[in-house]
């Protein structure tokens, strides 16, 4: 009878240490979590999300490189910051970087532009903060063009508006992927370079806006029809409206500046946005 009873009790004893034994190995193992960053497929395509797959945005005012959502407005966008995330398939670490706010936060950035959430998207996937205000965008990885808002500042130090007039106030106006901006030349023609010489040598002054045949992603701000690419020089250049698109080699690639808008003269080679017109046949 004792010999039955320490050995129910040997059995019970060795029942409680695996128990145990299996506990500690599941907590010292814990469950694999996601990527920090990552691609979610949405409503509006394909877009970079955040904590609880919830969708990152752009802020057009940011084209410089520097967060200018501040204030209220962080209330409504909460910025975005891992100092070093992990990223999921698609995703390349060379596109993310940190900076540091006036106010001393830091902030994740992908290609330049800072990170952002929108308080109103409660469940992964939502994308309500896409357009708002015609100046927010889904963070997308492989946009073509992107949208800005800014003082125009040309090369004359002057203030200009969009509309090619001396005034303060920031201006819409597209540039690429990484906020150089784009301008058209008033001479051109529908889908026809006026500017650029078959020897290249002013191709330095105003360079074409090269792209591939196929145009990648664009700001649901914009129509993406009017948006296509000709063959100008023995290159393959982006057209907006009809409009050869350039870049200005004295804003020397930097993003968000504007310096084209006044040479040689205001009007002559404007930025470009919804309300430009169509390029003239």
């Amino acid at each position: 009878m004792k010999t039955s009873v320490y050995v129910s009790r040997l059995l019970l004893t060795t029942t409680l240490l695996s128990v145990a034994l299996l506990g500690c190995k599941k907590d010292d193992n814990p469950a694999t979590t996601g990527p920090d960053l990552a691609l979610a497929t949405t409503s509006v395509g394909n877009v970079m999300t955040g904590a609880g797959g919830k969708s990152l945005y752009f802020f057009a005012p940011d084209v410089a490189g520097d967060a200018t959502c501040s204030g209220n407005c962080l209330e409504n966008w909460p910025i975005y910051y891992k100092e070093t995330p992990t990223l999921g398939t698609g995703l390349n670490a060379t596109d993310f970087a940190t900076i540091t706010r006036t106010d001393g936060t830091k902030q994740t950035t992908f290609k330049g532009w800072p990170l952002y959430y929108f308080k109103n998207d409660v469940n992964a996937g939502d994308v309500l903060g896409d357009k708002v205000g015609g100046v927010w965008m889904v963070a997308k990885p492989h946009y073509t063009v992107m949208i800005a808002s800014r003082q125009l500042v040309g090369s004359d130090g002057k203030n200009y508006t969009f509309d090619t007039k001396e005034g303060t106030g920031a201006s819409v106006f597209l540039t690429d992927s990484i906020g150089r901006t784009l301008y058209a030349f008033a001479p051109d023609k529908f889908n026809k370079n006026t500017y650029t010489k078959t020897d290249l040598s002013n191709n330095p002054v105003w360079p074409i806006v090269e792209t591939s045949a196929t145009i990648g992603d664009i700001p649901s701000v914009l129509n993406k029809s009017d948006f296509a690419t000709i063959t100008a020089v023995g290159k393959t250049q982006l057209t907006y409206k009809g409009w050869p698109l350039y870049y200005f080699g004295g804003d020397d690639a930097k993003r968000g500046v504007t310096k084209g808008v006044s040479v040689p003269r205001p009007g002559v080679w404007p930025v470009v946005n919804t309300t430009s017109p169509i390029a003239p046949n």
